[in-house]
């Protein structure tokens, strides 16, 4: 049975260039028999952040929400995209994951990130480990960071020039790090239920 794996990504940008790297990422997932899915943010829309989901009564969350929770619920793990904001988060991206926190328990997840300028969005890197083992996740170590994302990713999310390269010899090992948690936390749940 193929792994599920929800790729989240968070730009509202007009002219996002990140969108690549989510498109390529969900393209190699399904070239290695996963069942991956992009899940953009501004395009589910959720509200600025005022009731988690777990905070509204049964039936009663915005179905977009609901949706959501259920694939978050459902998936082996995650890899969350992002741009790098003022050596910081995109708003979007933590806006969506916000809204949800058991939800994520148990899974791990891993985080590929991209810049306009050579460090490839880094420090937004760095920053969702702790963010993201505060949610309950074990974040796997090898990481992926695409500078010159405009150079890197062509329109159709090929990989161009030397960024691309990079992007192409980068991602088998990020994909078998991730591949090795989820194989890892899948037999832990089946062999003994989660402590809470």
């Amino acid at each position: 049975m193929p792994n599920y794996i929800p790729v989240f990504y968070g730009s509202y940008r007009t002219d996002r260039m990140g969108i690549r790297l989510a498109r390529y990422i969900v393209a190699q997932l399904q070239a290695r028999g996963d069942e991956a899915e992009l899940i953009d943010a501004q395009a589910v829309g959720l509200p600025m952040l005022d009731r988690m989901f777990k905070e509204y009564a049964p039936g009663d969350a915005p179905e977009a929400m609901a949706e959501l929770a259920g694939k978050i619920r459902r998936a082996d793990a995650f890899i969350l995209v992002t741009g790098e904001y003022n050596w910081g988060m995109q708003p979007g991206l933590k806006n969506l994951t916000d809204h949800f926190l058991e939800e994520w328990f148990w899974r791990p997840a891993a985080i590929a990130s991209y810049s306009a300028g050579r460090l490839g969005g880094a420090r937004a890197n760095s920053a969702w480990h702790a963010t993201l083992a505060e949610m309950g996740m074990v974040v796997i170590s090898s990481t992926l960071t695409v500078g010159s994302i405009g150079q890197s990713l062509d329109a159709d999310a090929q990989p161009v020039g030397d960024g691309g390269k990079a992007l192409e010899r980068g991602f088998p090992r990020f994909a078998d790090d991730l591949a090795w948690w989820t194989e890892a936390t899948k037999a832990q749940r089946e062999r003994r239920a989660p402590p809470y």
